[in-house]
C-alpha cells in the first residue's frame, strides 16, 4: 500500500494527471487494509490492487472513464459479493470504494503514508481513512539471519532498526533492507526512539556478551515481542543469569525462546520465516495454529 502512496506523491509534485481507487469499507471478509489505493491511468494501466478479486476490472473502468472525461467528482461504488459465495465466485466481502482525483494539497499526506514513520489520516466522501505508521522491528545482531528477518519484516510493514556493537558487521552492505542502523552496545541503544517504540525485539546475536546486554534492554521497554535465538539450553542459562541479577519470573515470562514458531526449518530464510510469523502472532494476539484448525473469522 505504501508505494502506491508513493507513486501518488510524486505524481502529485510533477503535475502528472491519474486517478485513483481507494477502499473506504468492508464488510464480511476483509479484502484489504483501509486505504488500500489503486493508481489508473487514462490507457486503462494501473498500479496497485484493492484486493476486490472479480470486481478489480470494474473499479479499473470507472477510474479509466473518469479519467478519459476529465472528471473531477468522485464516485463511491458498493459491491455485495456475499451471495456470490453460493455462485462460487469466492470473493466474499462486501466493499465500499471510492474513485478520486487526489488534489495537489495531497501531496504531502501521501509522502506521510508512504514513509510510514507517523499515523496519518484523510478523508473521502465523509469517511475518515486512518492509516497507522509502520510498526517498529529492532533486531540486536547484524547477523545473515537478521537480513534475512529484515527483509521479511520490510514486506509486512515494519520499519526495522538492526543494533550491533560490531562495526565491522553492522554495514549497509550487510544489511541492504534495515531502515537504521546503530553501531552500539544494546543498553546505550535503549536511549534511541526506535528502541523505546519498539514494538517488537528479535535479540539474534547469538552472542552472550551481546545477548544479555540486549535482554536487560528489551526488558526496559514495552514491546509486546521479545525474542531470544538459541536452544533450549542456552535459553536456561541467559534466563539463569536474568535471574540472579533480580528479574522476576513474570518479567523473564516476557522473553520467548527460542524464537519462532515451530515450522521445521534449517534454512535461514526458514528460520526468518519462523521467526517473523511468531512475530505477527503475537501482535495480532493470535494462535499461530494452522487456519484450518481454528474457528472464527480469520481476519
Amino acid at each position: 500500500m505504501r508505494e502506491v502512496y508513493g507513486i501518488i506523491a510524486r505524481r502529485l509534485r510533477d503535475g502528472v494527471a491519474f486517478v485513483a481507487a481507494t477502499l473506504v469499507a468492508s464488510r464480511g471478509a476483509k479484502a484489504s487494509a483501509i486505504g488500500t489505493t489503486l493508481v489508473v491511468d487514462a490507457d486503462g494501466s494501473f498500479v496497485g490492487d484493492i484486493g476486490a478479486g472479480c470486481h478489480e476490472g470494474e473499479i479499473v473502468e470507472c477510474a479509466t472513464a473518469m479519467q478519459v472525461r476529465g472528471e473531477r467528482v468522485s464516485r463511491l461504488l458498493t459491491f455485495d459479493v456475499d451471495d456470490e459465495i453460493l455462485a462460487g465466485s469466492g470473493c466474499g466481502a462486501s466493499l465500499d470504494v471510492v474513485v478520486w482525483r487526489p488534489g495537489a494539497d495531497f501531496e504531502a499526506t501521501a509522502r506521510t503514508i508512504a514513509a510510514g514513520d507517523r499515523d496519518a489520516a484523510f478523508s473521502l466522501e465523509g469517511i475518515r481513512i486512518a492509516i497507522p505508521g509502520k510498526s517498529r522491528l529492532v533486531i540486536v545482531g547484524s547477523t545473515a539471519l537478521a537480513a534475512e528477518v529484515a527483509k521479511l519484516a520490510q514486506a509486512c510493514d515494519y520499519a526495522v532498526t538492526i543494533v550491533d556493537p560490531r562495526a565491522a558487521f553492522a554495514t549497509r552492505a550487510r544489511q541492504p533492507a534495515a531502515d537504521n542502523l546503530i553501531v552500539a552496545w544494546p543498553d546505550d541503544a535503549v536511549a534511541e526512539k526506535s528502541m523505546r517504540e519498539a514494538s517488537a525485539i528479535a535479540i539474534l546475536s547469538h552472542d552472550v556478551k551481546i545477548d544479555m546486554p540486549a535482554l536487560r534492554a528489551a526488558l526496559a521497554t514495552g514491546a509486546r515481542y521479545i525474542g531470544l535465538l538459541g536452544n533450549r539450553r542456552v535459553q536456561a542459562s541467559r534466563r539463569a543469569t536474568l535471574r540472579e541479577e533480580g528479574f522476576s519470573d513474570v518479567q523473564l515470562a516476557r522473553i520467548r525462546g527460542p524464537a519462532g514458531l515451530d515450522l521445521g526449518g534449517t534454512t535461514e530464510g526458514q528460520t526468518a520465516v519462523s521467526i517473523l510469523a511468531e512475530i505477527l502472532a503475537v501482535e495480532r494476539d493470535r494462535s499461530g495454529e494452522p487456519l484450518s484448525a481454528c474457528r472464527g473469522p480469520i481476519h
